[in-house]
Parts: structure tokens; sequence; C-alpha cells
């Protein structure tokens, strides 16, 4: 019975020697982790970048559906509607719908009309608006330049520049 007990408390302190001999491993790089792609259906949706309310700095995309011909989409013409990369930044502009407040989701850029324009070229996308840039935060200029790159190409690698009325901002990519 008592050479049982000693075998019984020898036995763990084999164990743990026996582990001893396990060899230490560099990192083991598993690549980068997962994202998901949102892509609006054809011509019908724009995507936005707003910021979640849950992290200062945690931007998500959204898909703005543009109204099916007959729903009205405001006081403009067809023909006088921005397009393109222009259309997104009013539409970033004019912050998160109610929805998406519900959601969680909210904007760092400043309230209220902003007037821009957007000249697209092969260094990437010139953004220019009649309100101060370099004091904006770093989300709200994600936002910007996210939201700009998006409307240009689905992978959000253009380059984006923003000149305000107080200096410029950019070039830079997105970061999300």
């Amino acid at each position: 019975m008592r050479r049982g007990r000693v075998l019984g408390a020898l036995l763990p302190v084999a164990l743990l020697a026996a582990g001893c001999g396990i060899r230490a491993t560099d990192v083991v790089e598993a690549g980068e982790p997962a994202t998901v792609q949102v892509a609006p259906v054809g011509e019908l949706g724009t995507v936005l970048y707003f910021v979640s309310s849950s992290s200062a700095s945690r931007l998500l995309p959204v898909v703005r559906h543009a109204p099916q011909e007959g729903e009205g989409g405001g006081g403009t013409s067809e023909e006088d509607a921005p397009t393109g990369a222009a259309r997104a930044l009013d539409l970033l502009f004019d912050g998160p719908s109610g929805p998406e407040r519900d959601a969680g989701l909210r904007s760092e850029l400043p309230n209220g009309r902003v007037k821009l324009s957007v000249e697209l070229s092969a260094q990437g996308v010139l953004v220019t608006l009649d309100a101060p840039v370099t004091t904006l935060s770093e989300a709200a200029r994600q936002q910007l330049f996210c939201t700009a790159a998006r409307a240009r190409t689905a992978d959000r690698t253009e380059a984006v520049t923003v000149t305000g009325t107080d200096g410029v901002i950019g070039p830079a990519h997105c970061s999300v």
C-alpha cells in the first residue's frame, strides 16, 4: 500500500521533469485578420464610413441605397445630383441616418453643409472642401479617406488628398 502512495506522489514529478525537454518555438505567422467586403448592389448603393460609438477610432462601412425612380430622393433633380465620390462625400457630411445612429454609428465630421469638389486623376482622389481640415480628428480624416477611396475603387487603395480652407491633409490611404 505504501509503495502505491510513493508511486502516486512521484508520478506528477516524473511527468513535469519529462516536459522540460520541450523546446521553445518562434512565433508562427497565421496571416491577416479576417475581413468582410461590403459592396453595394450595382449602381444603387454607396459605401460610407462612420465611427462606431463603441470605439473612438473604429470605422464601419455602411451601404446607402439610392432611391429608386419615383421614390423621391430630395429636391435635387437627377441631372443636378452629384455622382461617384462627390455624391458619397455629400452623403457622408449629412451624417448617419436615424437607423444608423440607433445602431451606434456617428460621424466626427463637422455638422452642416459643406461645399465640395472632387477631382479624379492617376495620382488619386483630390477633394476640396470649403471648411477647415487640418484640425480634423484621425477618425474624421479616415472617414473622408475611406469614403472617397471606396467611391473610386472597391479595394480602397486609392490615395486621397483633402484640401480645406486652412491647408491640406494627405495624400493618405484608407486604413480600414
